[in-house]
């Protein structure tokens, strides 16, 4: 399906020199390998940055496979990438903690092979299923979106994964189902986050997804980002990428979908509902009751040379979703 980009999204040659010459060599070493050929239609090595000091995550021999042969995205945005250690390092995770360090230093042990995610409720075909034999029959694809999280900073990404409205015709759901709902992963020995009295929030995590937005063409599952699987830091080895959203609504660790008649309890809205609530879409005419949503800070970033530009309605994505929320009051529906 042709994905339209918001409208200052266009193909553009932003490659540094520097990247542009060490990539060059990358691809000539390739070829006399003979392993640009077994690479297929793979992502470009040319718009990514595969310095030697980033630790990179293959992830399974299935998904690797998969990873290869995903279908590129047309163009470029003239927004540069955001650097993938800056991906890679600046998370909100909190089932590892708070800091935005916080995973990756402490989700490294996470295991996420063999995974199984849960399917129940309003659908015909519910059950537990290995995410390899739920991701079998779908080709993967580069997406390459914006990211604005709620508390003012954000980044261009290039996610690799299919549409969720792909899986969620294969599982059939009901007449019924009106939303979709999304837990992550529970377990308290390998998330420190989770464990004590004095947790952040109540677990598991639990987000959702109204059905018209679940199915709409830019809603993603990410399997992998920059070309590789996902890190454990970014919520391997399956989560759920809105990019019209704050980036809370895009959860990470998936371990049930779960398809209802009644919008679910999510954690951030049940938490504060004041403050986040349900549809988070981004907005800058609505702010958080603690700080203004007009700007952003487009990581990377530095106290003396922040990088501030303004947020745009729908995070650049009007063109696409602003029907979805047709005669809504959005600040209401916030």
């Amino acid at each position: 399906m042709l994905i339209k980009k918001a409208v200052d999204i266009r193909s553009s040659e932003i490659t540094p020199e520097s990247v542009y010459r060490q990539r060059r060599s990358l691809i000539k070493a390739l070829v006399a390998g003979g392993a640009l050929a077994a690479a297929g239609p793979a992502l470009a090595l040319g718009r990514y940055d595969l310095s030697e000091d980033a630790k990179r995550y293959p992830g399974p021999d299935w998904l690797q496979g998969k990873l290869r042969a995903a279908k590129a995205d047309d163009g470029i945005p003239n927004e540069p990438l955001t650097p993938y250690p800056h991906v890679t390092g600046h998370n909100n995770f909190y089932e590892f903690g708070l800091d935005k360090q916080d995973p990756k230093a402490k989700a490294q042990g996470l295991v996420t092979d063999p995974w199984s995610v849960e399917v129940a409720g309003e659908a015909a075909k519910t059950g537990r299923y290995n995410l390899e034999d739920l991701l079998k029959p779908h080709a993967l694809e580069e997406r390459i979106y914006r990211m604005r999280c709620v508390e003012g900073w954000s980044m261009v990404i290039p996610w690799v994964g299919l549409p969720l409205a792909d899986l969620i015709k294969r599982l059939e759901p009901t007449a019924n189902a009106k939303y979709v709902e999304f837990t992550t992963l529970h377990d308290p020995a390998q998330m420190p986050g989770q464990r004590g009295f004095f947790s952040t929030l109540d677990w598991p995590y639990v987000e959702g997804l109204r059905m018209d937005e679940a199915r709409h063409p830019l809603t993603l599952l990410a399997v992998g980002v920059y070309g590789d699987a996902l890190p454990p830091q970014n919520g391997a080895p399956f989560r759920l990428v809105v990019p019209w959203k704050y980036g809370f609504k895009s959860i990470k660790s998936i371990v049930r979908i779960r398809f209802t008649e009644q919008m679910p309890a999510v954690t951030w809205n049940q938490t504060a509902p004041n403050e986040y609530g349900f549809y988070a879409n981004v907005n800058p005419n609505v702010d958080h009751p603690r700080w203004s949503q007009a700007t952003e800070r487009r990581l990377p970033s530095s106290l003396f040379s922040p990088n501030i530009i303004d947020t745009r309605m729908f995070n650049g994505y009007a063109d696409e979703v602003a029907h979805l929320y047709s005669g809504m009051d959005l600040r209401k529906w916030f």
